[in-house]
């Protein structure tokens, strides 16, 4: 074996380690900044408290981000630009699709896939939406997803329409399937995803009077 080959033979290994504590480091923060939120709210703790919590130093976490705002911000961005990966599915979404689900009380895959993904992520989910964390996220959620799906079962006339009562019916819905999400969340998570998926349907297409059964 050359020398050129053994350089770079160890300098993947040197890189792959690196990677391997970058991943360790940013999974303790991320862990630590759950627990001090759900604990102390997010204007509670302070980088230090972070470190000591993750067991790192603060310069492995400077090393990263410019302060605790920037890592939530991090952690925000990451789950929203999971989540965009729902948004082209949305948009080959129909109301035909969408109610033949809600009739034959069958789960809708796409809704069933999302919050499977936001129960993967519901410990920090739990702890950005609550009390102690950060109120900007929750809009930023619902733009992205609820707001999303709403257009995506109008009937085509109505998806670019700038007319008032649409816009304030979608903004109806998307707000109210943030809140579905958010109780679901904060009591636990206790339905599966499947019946989160029926129940979402079942709630777009229930008429007044009629009986509150899923």
């Amino acid at each position: 074996m050359t020398s050129d080959s053994t350089q770079a033979e160890a300098g993947c290994r040197i890189s792959s380690s690196e990677d391997r504590r970058i991943t360790r480091s940013k999974r303790a923060l991320r862990a630590a900044m759950i627990e001090l939120m759900e604990e102390r709210g997010f204007d509670g703790f302070t980088v230090n408290d972070l470190c000591v919590r993750a067991d790192l130093n603060r310069g492995t976490f400077y090393n990263h981000f410019r302060d605790k705002d920037a890592l939530l911000s991090k952690l925000e961005d990451d789950i929203l630009a999971d989540l965009e990966r729902f948004q082209e599915k949305m948009a080959h979404l129909s109301m035909a699709q969408a109610m033949g689900c809600a009739v034959a009380k069958r789960p809708l895959p796409l809704l069933v896939e999302l919050f499977e993904y936001l129960r993967e992520q519901g410990d920090f989910l739990h702890a950005a939406l609550g009390d102690g964390g950060d109120v900007s996220f929750g809009p930023r959620l619902r733009d992205c997803v609820c707001t999303n799906l709403v257009q995506s079962i109008l009937h085509k006339r109505y998806r670019d329409d700038p007319t008032p009562f649409v816009q304030y019916y979608v903004s109806f819905f998307a707000s109210a399937y943030l809140g579905v999400i958010m109780r679901w969340i904060e009591t636990g998570m206790q339905e599966c995803p499947e019946e989160m998926a029926r129940i979402c349907m079942r709630l777009l297409f229930i008429k007044p009077g009629e009986s509150i059964r899923l």
